[in-house]
């Protein structure tokens, strides 16, 4: 890297080297020049537009004097220098001071009788400068604006309204009707309304006749319509049934989105809905056919019938003369494949045409499209494609090959041979470090996942590893051979190329070295055993003291018995690194009492391997995956976001909430007697998140107690509280034994406070997963701030304020875990039981998947909390109680559109009473 300073880059206009102060000091003394020039103004104006646009700011009061020496241009004629002063004005008005003083020489150029050139600049610029107190003064002026012939006038005015959103959106929703004109109008934009010929001059032909007033307006109808679902629809329905009413390809592409949305929100209005972009597929402008194709099948549980369609019109652009709509289509098509790529393979034959396509990005979608979609038997010359295929693209491009190779490998077992060679090939290519990362994944996940590879995959990374760059694989790659390399048929070839990174490599991969080597001594060979132990020995008189600590441990760690040196060298769990960092932190600052007590490792959550490498495993493959369904639109701008997110697992979640609110609980004094926090619940809001005080409960479960945990926001302004409680009484039950409130002394305005109120909770065989509602009434005294002395009064008012319930279900009482083997568990638990229910309200299985997890709080495995086809599926669950009793649970679903979800659940568990709580928590 070089570190040599750019001179171009603080040049500015004509490669002058420009000082703020001197542009500054120039402006002021230009700006108030008499006579005005307008040439020198605007090569001023110019100088301080790119000083502002590459980040330099000016204080306020420079800012407000460049804001008034600017407004002194408005003197001069000169259309140019007018139209560099609006574009600096705006730039300026966020930072100065009394900017609304110019609004009458702005309202001056936003006249109807006044320069067309004039107006839109004036008008962006007046919303800028306007504030809240005074938009209804040019409330009819924006209005007239809106509905203007001038196209320009009309597309200035409606974005402007954007803006002047957030200032005053009840103002703003008065010209509903005036937008809606405009969305119908058919405005033309001058470059094409002077006779089709490049600005009217006869040149030759000009570009194509252009309606985006239409999409500004449909952008901010939406806007003032938001609010109202139905009025959606109907704007939807009446805009899709005009037929040619939207001339604007880009304004069919926003309604498109809406009805994505609306589809998402009401599944009710799917059947009709579908129809409109059914037909969409039909129009004349190829971005509306690839939106509305990318909508269908993105549509959450869309049924063949109802894709095929888009996928047919989609077929048709892969053979399109333009790059742009063949990269389109098989974009398209390559997401949808990575979810059902049965649907795709009636494109394959199209889509191997593109495989030698001069476009090396479309190629690339081509072929990992057709690594998804292909059958066994076409395996092996898709490998000689690409095999040449590799060297003629970038390394990004290469990362998406390997990644379809990758679940190629796990679809075909049988062809790991072809393609483990092949990932080799690519490992010994160039490329950096993200490329070769992915390869080395890949043939991880062969490892695991196809037992007949190991031995060849262990081969070809030793020999990577023997020339490898990066440290951070070398690392990985030896971890691997000492967690493998024992387990085969021939450990001992393995010993030389782990030894041989202790003697070459730097400390890092030294020290991974001696730990991966340690690992062999636990192999049941007295032979192997001594080589190991000679090869540590050498290792302690390494330079580096980490890799000299890690032989002398493993060397004490030999000549201890087996089991014991098993659990320290090759552990079957490995401690949760946060929660074990916070209870570290804890106990170091716990003062010297905290000292003289041995540090408590049960109370730290220890994770399986197998949990660790499913969690890995499956973060890889989500991040592959896009979200089909699900797509949101932004309420700035009415785009639509979409995208598959790798999410946690709800033992992660459920790990993460505990530890999150675990240092804070540890530092209450009269919550120290209670121990360590067990589990803590999400944060639930307990009121609407715009009433006067904003209230989130979070429940905290001990081994004997429960704490409700109460965050409240007061955002009444000029109000003070004080003594401010909860009063919290479990319905229905007296087993829940109120111990004491820790309440807020003082709330001030704008500001967050926590109350806490103690249970003592039923711990007995009969009663330990009692459930319970607790009622809540938040009760303070309200005092009202002197405007005068800006102190509270002294006599306020006693109050109380009702919020929703908390509930204990059993969703508290249980913590999600991780199994390897669900069968194997499911088969050793006794206690069963069963019940069937019927899901009210939810559309597809994926919600019903959701709603079960969020319901019983259980860990999903073996990826059944995705399903795979949209009639039936089965999920299975596994749970541990916070005594650490297991459970599990089969869940069978079906979906109908008549009757919704319909599930069977079926708990097995060691204690009777956890299955029954199990089965009857999803009612």
């Amino acid at each position: 890297m070089s570190y040599k300073k750019n001179e171009d880059l603080d040049s500015g206009p004509g490669g002058a080297v420009m000082d703020k102060m001197t542009v500054f000091q120039d402006c002021i003394a230009g700006f108030n020049a008499s006579p005005i020039q307008p040439r020198k103004c605007r090569i001023l104006l110019t100088k301080l537009t790119y000083l502002l646009s590459t980040g330099d700011t000016f204080a306020r009061d420079e800012s407000t004097r460049l804001f008034f020496s600017i407004t002194k241009l408005f003197q001069h004629k000169d259309v140019a220098l007018r139209q560099m002063v609006y574009l600096v004005i705006k730039e300026l008005a966020t930072v100065a001071d009394d900017v609304i003083m110019v609004t009458s020489s702005i309202m001056k150029d936003t006249t109807v009788g006044s320069d067309v050139v004039y107006r839109p600049n004036a008008i962006r610029t007046l919303a800028r400068i306007i504030d809240a107190s005074t938009i209804q003064a040019i409330e009819r002026l924006i209005k007239t604006a809106i509905v203007d012939k001038h196209p320009i006038v009309s597309s200035a005015a409606l974005i402007s309204s954007y803006h002047l959103l957030p200032v005053s959106r009840d103002v703003v929703r008065r010209w509903v009707n005036e937008t809606q004109d405009t969305v119908l109008a058919q405005k033309v934009y001058p470059q094409a309304a002077y006779g089709g010929s490049a600005g009217g001059l006869g040149i030759g032909p000009g570009p194509a006749p252009s309606f985006m007033t239409q999409y500004h307006a449909l952008g901010l109808l939406y806007q003032l319509r938001s609010h109202d679902r139905m009025a959606l629809i109907k704007m939807i329905q009446q805009l899709a049934n005009t037929g040619s009413a939207l001339k604007s390809p880009a304004a069919v592409v926003m309604l498109i989105r809406f009805v994505a949305r609306a589809i998402d929100e009401d599944r009710n209005m799917r059947r009709p809905l579908y129809a409109l972009l059914e037909g969409w597929l039909k129009h004349k402008s190829d971005m509306v056919n690839f939106e509305a194709a990318k909508t269908i099948l993105e549509m959450r549980d869309s049924t063949d019938a109802e894709v095929t369609p888009a996928i047919n019109v989609l077929q048709l652009f892969l053979s399109s003369p333009r790059f742009v709509s063949r990269f389109a289509a098989i974009r398209i098509l390559n997401r949808f494949a990575m979810i059902r790529p049965q649907n795709v393979n009636v494109c394959n034959i199209d889509i191997e045409a593109l495989i030698n396509d001069p476009n090396r990005s479309i190629a690339t979608y081509a072929i990992t499209t057709l690594l998804k979609t292909g059958n066994e038997a076409s395996v092996d010359r898709l490998m000689k494609q690409i095999t040449g295929f590799m060297n003629d693209i970038s390394d990004e491009f290469k990362i998406i090959v390997v990644d379809a190779i990758r679940s190629l490998c796990l679809k075909f077992p049988s062809k790991q041979a072809s393609m483990l060679s092949f990932l080799s090939g690519v490992l010994r290519d160039e490329g950096g470090y993200d490329f070769k990362r992915a390869v080395i994944e890949a043939m991880f996940d062969l490892i695991k996942f196809v037992p007949d590879s190991k031995e060849d995959a262990l081969a070809y990374l030793c020999e990577f590893i023997e020339d490898c760059e990066f440290t951070k694989l070398a690392v990985r790659i030896l971890h691997l051979l000492g967690e493998e390399g024992p387990s085969t048929a021939h450990p001992t070839k393995y010993i030389r190329y782990i030894y041989n990174r202790v003697v070459l490599e730097n400390a890092i991969v030294r020290a991974a070295a001696v730990t991966a080597l340690s690992k062999f001594s636990l192999i049941d060979d007295a032979s192997v055993q001594d080589s190991v132990k000679v090869l540590l020995t050498r290792c302690l008189d390494d330079p580096d003291d980490e890799v000299r600590d890690r032989a002398a441990m493993a060397l004490r760690l030999s000549a201890t018995e087996k089991p014991v040196a098993k659990e320290y060298l090759s552990p079957d769990s490995i401690p949760s690194l946060g929660a074990l960092e916070q209870q570290l932190i804890l106990y170091v600052t716990g003062g010297p009492d905290a000292a003289s007590v041995a540090f408590d490792i049960s109370s730290v959550p220890f994770i399986s391997k197998d949990q660790v490498d499913a969690d890995q495993f499956r973060a890889k493959t989500m991040a592959t995956l896009p979200i089909l369904g699900g797509s949101s639109i932004d309420s700035g701008s009415g785009a639509v976001s979409g995208g598959v997110t790798p999410s946690k697992s709800p033992a992660h979640n459920g790990e993460e909430s505990t530890q999150k609110y675990a240092a804070a609980l540890a530092k209450i004094p009269e919550l120290q007697a209670f121990g360590a926090v067990i589990h803590s619940s999400r944060a639930v809001p307990l009121t609407e998140s715009e009433t006067e005080y904003v209230i989130t409960g979070i429940k905290h479960l001990y081994k004997e107690h429960l704490v409700l945990q109460f965050d409240v926001q007061n955002t009444l302004p000029d109000t003070v509280l004080e003594d401010v409680s909860v009063i919290a009484s479990a319905n229905e039950t007296d087993e829940f034994v109120e111990e004491f409130i820790i309440a807020i002394p003082r709330l001030i305005q704008e500001s967050t406070g926590t109350i806490y109120v103690a249970f003592t909770r039923p711990t007995g065989e009969e009663s330990a997963y009692e459930g319970a509602v607790f009622s809540n009434t938040l009760r303070f005294t309200s005092k009202e701030i002197d405007p005068t002395t800006g102190e509270p009064e002294e006599d306020g008012y006693e109050d109380e304020y009702q919020v929703e319930d908390i509930e204990i279900g059993v969703a508290d009482y249980l913590v999600p875990t991780y199994v390897g083997n669900f069968q194997h568990m499911w088969d050793q638990l006794s206690f069963e039981t069963s019940e069937t229910y019927s899901l009210a309200g939810v559309g597809s299985l994926s919600e019903a998947c959701s709603s079960v997890i969020d319901s019983l709080s259980m860990q999903p495995l073996e990826g059944s909390d995705t399903p795979l086809q949209s009639a039936t599926h089965v999920m299975k669950l596994f749970a541990r109680t916070l005594q650490g009793s297991k459970v599990v649970a089969l869940v069978r679903m079906a979906y109908s559109a008549k009757t919704g979800v319909t599930l069977k659940i079926s708990a097995r568990a060691e204690d009777e009473r956890v299955a029954q709580m199990v089965v009857a928590g999803i009612a």
